[in-house]
């Protein structure tokens, strides 16, 4: 059903951990990507025989989302920085320290050495300092969450941040700016683009444009943004809906192959 209200009504503001729990019921970007590039590997995550794994790298880019686009106040309240100082030598503890461990199991949040939080101030200047992504994110919502249903299931999506006069803008980090569009295809950023913008236009029955902001990792810390072809979100919206289709069927079968039964020709020299 499309919706008549304000389409900003429609996004839920939720921790990250609330998000996580709910995808255990709804379809999201992540789980789709999986599905895509196997069955199985969709399954095994779907039924925890492949746990979730919360790596540091995981937590250095939602602390990066979370300082970039809601800034330092929000940072403070959701992350922690530091550690114990060691009494002899005045200088902090170790991340890999027993000492270190028993300070951050009390700080009731998740946790980031200072190096990684200093990662995270210099990837926040180089944003600030590239004038078409300070103007994509000078009005909008961070961290939106939307929810309904997508070609029959249950579906939600966590949008970094929603615009409403320019579009849907999707943070992320790369190790090197001029390898971007081709890690894009790699990693499947444009079809979880595509779900988000999706996603959106069945709850709102808003059609918006769809950028990337991406941000180095690595020294000169250059901040690059791409507008999304609208051909090609569309393009990607159909694969997304055909995965959708080809999902339901193995669900409905109960049968979750793993995409490589056949033989395949290996022509490349």
């Amino acid at each position: 059903m499309i919706a008549t209200c304000d389409p900003l009504e429609l996004l839920t503001k939720e921790p990250f951990e609330a998000y996580q729990e709910k995808a255990k019921e709804h379809l999201t970007s992540h789980a789709l990507a999986d599905f895509r590039k196997s069955p199985l590997l969709y399954w095994k995550k779907k039924t925890g025989l492949i746990p979730d794994e919360d790596r540091p790298a995981f937590l250095v880019g939602r602390a990066t989302h979370k300082l970039i686009l809601e800034g330092q106040a929000k940072f403070a309240e959701e992350f922690a920085v530091g550690g114990p100082i060691n009494e002899k030598t005045g200088k902090p503890y170790g991340a890999g320290t027993q000492a270190w461990a028993k300070w951050a199991e009390v700080q009731g949040k998740p946790v980031l050495t200072t190096e990684q939080y200093e990662l995270i101030g210099k990837m926040a200047d180089g944003v600030k300092a590239h004038r078409v992504a300070c103007e994509l994110l000078m009005e909008g919502v961070p961290e939106g969450v939307v929810r309904g249903e997508y070609c029959g299931l249950k579906a939600q999506s966590r949008l970094d941040w929603l615009n409403i006069t320019r579009g849907i803008i999707d943070l992320k980090t790369a190790d090197n700016l001029d390898y971007f569009t081709a890690d894009a295809k790699r990693y499947g950023y444009l079809h979880q683009l595509a779900f988000y913008a999706a996603m959106f236009h069945v709850t709102t029955g808003e059609k918006l444009p769809a950028w990337f902001i991406a941000i180095e990792k690595q020294e000169p810390f250059r901040c690059g943004v791409w507008r999304i072809d609208d051909q090609a979100v569309a393009y990607a919206r159909k694969e997304n809906e055909a995965a959708i289709e080809r999902l339901k069927r193995c669900a409905a079968a109960d049968a979750w192959p793993t995409g490589y039964e056949s033989p395949l020709v290996f022509d490349t020299i």
